[in-house]
């Protein structure tokens, strides 16, 4: 199996000797995106509250598609 290339650093854009942009890797950027996307779904998700259920109350409508054999 043939390893990652080296990642690339990334380069800080300075404008009047303040830094101003940076420059990334496409793919460190897209890992990064995905990364706040999944931040943004999991504060959506501890935002709603929990319901809970009796186990029994559960596995009487759950139905994992397996065929019993009896």
């Amino acid at each position: 199996m043939i390893g990652k290339a080296k990642k690339k650093r990334p380069q800080i854009v300075l404008q009047d000797g303040k830094p101003s942009a940076v420059i990334l890797d496409i793919d460190e950027y897209r890992e990064m995106l995905e990364r706040l996307e999944d931040l943004e779904m999991l504060q959506k998700m501890k935002k709603k509250s929990l319901k809970f259920r009796r186990l029994e109350d559960f596995l009487k409508e759950y139905s994992p598609g397996v065929l019993s054999l009896s």
